[in-house]
Formats: structure tokens, sequence, C-alpha cells
């Protein structure tokens, strides 16, 4: 099959396409033939070998797959041969075939495509815990989603949405902004041309915002600190700029304010975390009341410009490779 491999840390002149023998399932595994990949940041930060945790060159890239399963192990059986799915592979989505264990694998109702699909795990689940479980979002609160515009964020928005929060959203685009404001944001903010915290001091006549999902680090991360009420939770989950920010001690001290760093992987292996998960979100996608949004879509040969598409934050929605283009 072919794949890409991480064949050194480094730029994304590393990515090389490589013909490696198709993985064989072992016996709780399940071998996906691969129609849609996702990209998420954390593949360039792993090729930058900035992945807290993350696999030593060569690896194959790749949180999710979604396509036919092509075999299965003996010991699966409530998945089987010909059925469409998705699943959350750690690593190893870029390639025609992934393998991963069955635990792991969702099946697809026909109505969803196989692009959607690769839209949703890292996403809506990375969302959903941030929101629920670190930011306790609830019913009337506020919130402040920094980079809306992206997969992450897109998922965001909706969700805290349908949580009852009134939505500050940033992205560095008005193209962008139009994208979050039909997914039901309330307050949209382009960074590059509006001060975020000046405009939230004044909608919340000083008080600030409950939650904030922020993503980026550096200056963006201090102004979020002085943005959040009284009692706010600001959830780090990632910082995209290469910067981290300073934190404010007395602040948080004096203002009983709370930083939560979040890293997906703890949750993904707490069985009970991921049971509250689904049940959340899969009947919400079922019903059609989460729409994952597909941005740019590139075939497998063309990672390395995916991946810059990302880091050079031109991605509206979730960045797809289908490798059989």
């Amino acid at each position: 099959m072919k794949a890409v491999e991480v064949q050194a840390f480094g730029g994304p002149e590393v990515l090389r396409i490589i013909d490696t023998p198709t993985p064989v399932p072992g016996p709780e595994d399940v071998l996906i033939e691969t129609e849609s990949a996702g990209l998420n940041y954390a593949d360039v930060m792993m090729r930058r070998g900035l992945y807290v945790g993350g696999p030593k060159p060569p690896f194959i890239p790749g949180f999710e797959a979604a396509g036919h399963v092509a075999a299965v192990g003996e010991k699966v059986q409530h998945i089987t041969v010909g059925q469409r799915v998705v699943a959350m592979t750690g690593i190893g989505g870029y390639a025609q075939f992934a393998c991963v264990g069955a635990s792991r694998v969702m099946p697809l109702p026909d109505s969803v495509s196989f692009d959607e699909a690769a839209a949703f795990p890292a996403q809506y689940y990375t969302a959903y815990f941030c929101l629920h479980q670190c930011g306790k979002l609830g019913p009337g609160q506020t919130v402040l989603i920094h980079a809306a515009a992206g997969g992450v964020g897109t998922a965001a928005v909706q969700l805290a949405k349908i949580a009852g929060a009134e939505v500050f959203a940033t992205a560095s685009s008005d193209e962008k902004l139009a994208l979050v404001k039909q997914l039901g944001a309330d307050h949209v903010i382009n960074y590059k041309k509006q001060d975020f915290a000046e405009i939230i001091k004044k909608e919340t006549r000083g008080r600030g915002v409950d939650v904030i999902l922020e993503s980026i680090g550096g200056e963006i991360y201090e102004k979020s600190q002085q943005s959040l009420a009284v009692m706010g939770r600001l959830v780090l989950l990632g910082v995209a700029s290469g910067q981290p920010g300073r934190t404010d001690p007395l602040d948080l001290l004096f203002r009983n304010k709370s930083i939560i760093g979040f890293h997906l992987g703890r949750y993904t292996v707490d069985i009970e975390a991921m049971k509250a998960a689904n049940s959340h979100l899969l009947p919400l996608w079922h019903e059609g009341k989460l729409k994952p949004v597909v941005g740019r879509t590139f075939p497998l040969n063309q990672a390395a410009g995916a991946q810059n598409w990302i880091s050079d934050r031109r991605s509206q929605g979730k960045v797809i490779l289908r490798p059989k283009e």
C-alpha cells in the first residue's frame, strides 16, 4: 500500500510517500481501506517533534480514517467486512489501509459521507471534552472560542449553541467569520482587525466570559486570561503560535480563575469518559444536529501541502486527505 511517512523530525519536506506492506489485523483489530483521512494540527506538531509523548520517526501520521472494512480479527464480532466505518487511529491514518483496535471503530450511516466522517472524531470529541468535562459549560453561560473556523472551532461553536451558551468566536478573516456566524456564533471577531479582549469587556459589561477555548498561545493566551470572568475556566488545548503565553498567578488567585490543560489522548483511553461522549455526540450527529464542516481535500501525495494549509491558518473546517486520489 502507499502511505505518507514522517522520516525525521522537521519541516514538511520530511513527509515522503512510501510503499509499505498492508497491515495484517490482530485478533481484536479491524483493517480499514481508507477513503478519507483527517488532518489535525497535532499531526504538524508530531512532524516537528513537539508533540509530548508522540512517536519517533519513522512513522505514519493520521488520527482518523474512514472507509470500508477490508478485514477483521478473529475475535471481532460487531464489525463485518464491507461495512462503512470511521476510526480514531492515533497514528497510521495517512495511508491506503489503516489497522486499528475494534473498540476505536464506529459504524457509519449511509447518509454520512466519508469526508464528513473523517472530520468528526478528533474534532467533536475534543470540543465536547473541552466544553463539558473541562469547561463545565452550562445554559446561559458565555464562551470564547478561538480559531473558531477550524475543525475543532466549528465543532465547538455547534456544541456550545446546543448547550445554550452565548458564543464569542474569533477568526482571521471575514470569510471565516461568515462561516462561524452561519454555525450560530453570537459575536464574531476578526482578531487581526479587532481587539477581542476589548469587545468582550464591552459586551459583557466588564464581567468577562465563563469559558475560553484557547489553542494559539502568546499574547492571545495572555489576553484570554484577562478576559475570563471571576470563577472562569480557560481550557488550553494547543499552542499553534509556538509561543506559550505567560500566566498571571495573582489574577488566578484573587479571581478564582482556572487554567485547565487538555489532551485528547488521555480521554480516549478512559472507557467511561468515551461512553459519556458517545451518548452525547452520536445521537446529535445521527439526527443531523451536528454537521462536520469539511474544508479542503488533498490527495495523499500532497500531504505536505495539506499540513501547510493548516499551519498557515488557511483552513476552514476540517482538512481531508483522500488516499485513493
